[in-house]
């Protein structure tokens, strides 16, 4: 048996008579971008997401750029984590700001908030909180903490790409922060057939500046008000199918923590597993910590489990960054996960057999 990380291919084999009928119907429209799809699901995500506007992006990074200068933040610093893939690292880069980085919380290897605070200066223009493999942060707490300090001036961008659908206190992913950003990567919870994303909002200024931002900086055609505007859309094809496929989030996202508790209830001590029993995580992906990494990924691998690291280098250590402006304070918590850290195989069309044998390999491993 071979268990991959991912096979994207069987949601399409789910729902393939749905999404050829919705695909047929876009192309027969002659309307492929900003048409009635993309309009439909920016109506229907705002409504699942609790916030007042969705507005469709090329992808996930173009979404945190587009807020990061949305916000202000160009130009200014920008505290994140170093170890969430680099993507608010590449959006910082397109638009001039500051990377800064501080450490996680080693219990859930999420931003840690005396770090974040700490960090602050009068430089800060906005944190970006990754909700990392599908763990919803503790926002609010967030905004207590700049509230304690008095530094409400500084926006909160929830990075969701890896949490679609994660509930905490009745609130979802995107609706606790300034501005939420998504993808809609294929491999995602919510996952398009291509590229796509979306910024979301209550706000009416930042939602207007956004709209303006994500097409030339045009309040109407051809007339550009605002400046650093770009040319960011997801196509009406993508959108069609992503209306096809919200219905399923919830029992997605209820059977990908289905897969991570299995793995948390069978695998030996020497393993940490992350999960959490609760609406906040959506098991984006099955992270588990194992003292000898590499060791476990070979022995896994030659049983027919494919395993990844997500992620194996920290933004701070890239090559491409050494030579440009960056702030890195003490990372002692990530860089100790960054060498433990193993990612199994988790998506809802895994059969019980692969989720089985899957926990019968961790044992075996030891």
């Amino acid at each position: 048996m071979r268990i991959p990380i991912q096979d994207p291919r069987r949601q399409y084999e789910l729902l393939r008579d749905d999404i050829d009928r919705c695909v047929m119907t876009v192309l027969e429209s002659g309307r492929w971008l900003f048409g009635e799809q993309s309009e439909a699901f920016e109506i229907l995500f705002a409504r699942y997401c609790g916030v007042k506007h969705s507005h469709l992006v090329a992808n996930g990074t173009d979404a945190l750029e587009i807020a990061l200068v949305a916000v202000g933040a160009k130009g200014r610093e920008v505290i994140t984590v170093a170890g969430a893939g680099g993507y608010t690292t590449t959006a910082c880069r397109i638009i001039g700001a500051v990377p800064v980085y501080v450490d996680v919380d080693p219990d859930n290897l999420l931003m840690s908030l005396p770090g974040a605070l700490a960090a602050i200066t009068p430089q800060t223009a906005a944190i970006v909180v990754t909700h990392l493999y599908g763990r919803l942060a503790d926002i609010q707490a967030f905004r207590l903490g700049l509230a304690s300090i008095g530094r409400q001036d500084i926006k909160i961008i929830e990075d969701c790409s890896q949490a679609h659908g994660s509930v905490r206190n009745g609130y979802q992913a995107g609706s606790l922060g300034d501005l939420g950003t998504f993808s809609f990567y294929p491999t995602k919870n919510l996952g398009a057939m291509g590229d796509g994303g979306a910024i979301v909002c209550t706000d009416d200024n930042l939602s207007s500046r956004i709209m303006q931002l994500r097409q030339y900086g045009w309040r109407e055609r051809y007339h550009s008000f605002i400046p650093y505007g770009r040319n960011s859309r997801m196509d009406e094809l993508q959108a069609a199918i992503l209306r096809i496929k919200i219905p399923y989030l919830n029992e997605w996202n209820e059977r990908r923590r289905q897969i991570v508790r299995r793995y948390s209830e069978t695998a030996t001590k020497s393993f940490t597993v992350w999960f959490d029993d609760s609406s906040a995580f959506v098991a984006h992906l099955a992270i588990v910590r194992h003292p000898e990494r590499d060791r476990i990924r070979k022995f896994l691998q030659n049983l027919g489990v494919m395993t990844d690291i997500h992620y194996p280098v920290l933004d701070c250590d890239q090559p491409s960054q050494q030579n440009l402006p960056q702030v890195v304070y003490d990372l002692t918590a990530t860089r100790r996960a960054v060498k433990e850290i193993i990612t199994l195989p988790c998506f809802p069309e895994m059969t019980d057999e692969e989720i089985s044998f899957v926990c019968e390999c961790l044992q075996k491993a030891g």
